[in-house]
């Protein structure tokens, strides 16, 4: 006595994703190109210069902590 599966192959199938916040990003971007340009130009060591890049990329958390010390929240 035989069996015969009736297994059929699984299709996968690729998700779309699709992305929305173009703008956010690049202002974040224009806003991290010109915090590196400021922080690296005004460097005095090549120290100052790799402070200032993480300066950079931190940027908007140090713009919000001052808005909301300015606030008193």
């Amino acid at each position: 006595m035989t069996t015969e599966s009736n297994q059929t192959p699984q299709v996968h199938q690729k998700t779309k994703v699709i992305r929305q916040g173009g703008a956010s990003e690049a202002v974040y971007g224009l806003g991290l190109i010109g915090a590196l340009v400021y922080y690296i130009s005004t460097a005095t060591t090549v120290w100052l210069g790799v402070l200032g890049f993480f300066k950079a990329i931190v940027w908007p958390a140090m713009m919000v902590y001052e808005v909301l010390k300015y606030l008193h929240m």
